[in-house]
């Protein structure tokens, strides 16, 4: 039986900003909705406006007309205004969106009435980097364990005998593997990157 994985969200600043906008209007409404409470219960409607100016706000608000907004630079700067809004308010909306991952987790190695070995996700990714680095070809390599495969990514010196070399760092992965007796997975290795002074890819 397979475990369940945990679906995890990763955080950003973005993220974080665009939830404080929907919270400030959140805030705004609740204590206009209290200034509803207060005229519902027969307080003063020039007291409730004094409080929040909601009154003030409505009449400057509904007395506006087109001859309130005068002159090209002013009609300029409202319409650029509207357009950064928009903008701003659509990207961050856009970050709100979620981006679920699947969350690594430790390989379970033995089990018995001692306890439980477990090998961290971080020390199987490890011996990848280093198994595939040790190609002659390769310069660098980032491993990234998850619960099906074993993704490898690397970066060559050359993008001559480029097949030969990808096969030979998987092999090199499989083969620590091996060495370190953890179980067999399946080995992918993904070309990142080359130097670019050397020969191009044709």
């Amino acid at each position: 039986m397979m475990p369940r994985q945990r679906i995890r969200e990763r955080p950003s600043v973005l993220m974080v900003v665009g939830r404080i906008v929907p919270l400030v209007l959140a805030l705004g409404l609740i204590w206009y909705g209290l200034m509803l409470v207060l005229l519902a219960l027969k307080v003063s409607p020039s007291t409730v406006n004094s409080i929040s100016g909601y009154r003030t706000a409505f009449n400057y608000l509904s007395g506006l007309t087109p001859n309130a907004v005068d002159g090209s630079v002013t009609r300029a700067i409202i319409a650029g205004s509207g357009i950064v809004a928009f903008l701003v308010f659509g990207y961050l909306a856009l970050k709100q969106l979620p981006r679920p991952y699947l969350a690594r987790r430790e390989l379970p190695l033995a089990t018995d009435e001692q306890g439980e070995v477990y090998v961290a996700p971080r020390a199987i990714e490890r011996i990848a980097e280093v198994a595939a680095s040790m190609h002659p070809a390769v310069t660098a390599a980032q491993g990234r364990y998850s619960v099906d495969d074993l993704a490898v990514h690397v970066s060559v010196r050359r993008a001559r005998d480029l097949a030969s070399t990808l096969h030979d760092a998987q092999q090199r992965v499989a083969h620590a593997l091996e060495q370190h007796e953890l179980p067999a997975m399946a080995v992918n290795i993904t070309l990142t990157g080359y130097d670019r002074q050397g020969r191009e890819l044709h």
